[in-house]
């Protein structure tokens, strides 16, 4: 602290506190910072962009990106690079798609296919999970399994369909392994991620304060390990969906059902390239639903539950 001597009439020096310092000394120092910061906070929640500038900012770059592709693809069709029947139009692609939805048979094809997926998913959770925390926390399983599980996160997920055939023939059983030895490892690697981001510190604090167990699972492991585990999740629902595609191309018997997998082989074997195309892509529309509805909206509120993301975001 700053400060001059003044003599008083009495010749006794007299302290005074100089003009820049604010009063309250270092109190007044952290209770003018808080207040500031929590002017910034509601500065930040009451200057929200407008509806219709936000729908701007999301809509806008996709749909130009959409149509550039398409602009693309349209000039090339009409240069006549390749025959129409091996390189079909937008028009051609999108009457494929249009028949079948008039026909009745749409959803029921991208119904079987997510149904499908989404099972599949959450079995690769419920066995993904404590794997993941087992090879976290426990160094022998780790030094056993961990890079097991790596390996099997870059084997491509399409070639367990012949060793999945022989094992269960053409059954929902063969889609849903490949399925599960796609996901699984995905999901498992990202919540060791995750809990090797934990700072020891929240360990030690649980134990001191009594969690031990399920219990610290529960509070402080999962909760601390979120992010990751998201990520984790978000990439296994990834492999998921191609592992669910592989499988589904291969094992084709009408007591299955028909999915998207089993539609676009039928169309290759007919011939039919504008129905390969129009499967192609309602299979990439299938998987941007998902991420848009499910796992991005997820990601963003934990997120932003940490501070690392913007109110506007």
């Amino acid at each position: 602290m700053v400060s001059t001597e003044k003599t008083d009439g009495a010749g006794k020096a007299a302290k005074t506190s100089d003009p820049a310092e604010p009063a309250g000394g270092h109190h007044g120092d952290l209770a003018g910072l808080e207040a500031g910061l929590d002017a910034l906070d509601t500065r930040a929640a009451d200057e929200r962009p407008p509806l219709g500038r936000l729908l701007l900012s999301k809509l806008v770059p996709p749909l130009v990106a959409v149509a550039l592709v398409l602009a693309v693809w349209q000039l090339v069709y009409v240069a006549e690079i390749k025959p129409d029947y091996i390189l079909p139009g937008p028009l051609d692609v999108w009457a494929a798609i249009e028949k079948m939805w008039l026909d009745g048979v749409l959803l029921g094809y991208i119904w079987t296919s997510v149904s499908r997926g989404v099972l599949g998913f959450a079995i690769a959770i419920a066995v993904g999970t404590p794997l993941g925390l087992l090879v976290a926390r426990v160094k022998v399983v780790r030094a056993a399994i961990g890079p097991i599980l790596t390996g099997l996160q870059s084997l491509p997920s399409i070639a367990w369909v012949p060793a999945a055939l022989i094992w269960f023939g053409f059954t929902d059983a063969t889609i849903y392994t490949v399925v599960l030895l796609g996901a699984v490892p995905s999901i498992a690697n990202g919540i060791v991620a995750g809990v090797d981001q934990i700072p020891p510190l929240y360990l030690r604090a649980g134990r001191m304060l009594g969690a031990r167990g399920l219990t610290s699972v529960r509070h402080i492991l999962l909760p601390a390990a979120l992010p990751g585990y998201l990520a984790g999740l978000k990439q296994g629902w990834a492999f998921s969906w191609r592992s669910l595609m592989a499988a589904e191309l291969i094992v084709n018997s009408a007591k299955l059902g028909t999915g998207l997998g089993q539609l676009m082989d039928g169309f290759r074997q007919m011939q039919n390239m504008s129905g390969v195309l129009a499967t192609i892509i309602l299979i990439l529309l299938v998987g941007i639903a998902i991420d848009l509805l499910f796992f991005s909206p997820l990601e963003r509120r934990v997120l932003r539950s940490r501070g690392l993301l913007g109110r506007n975001n």
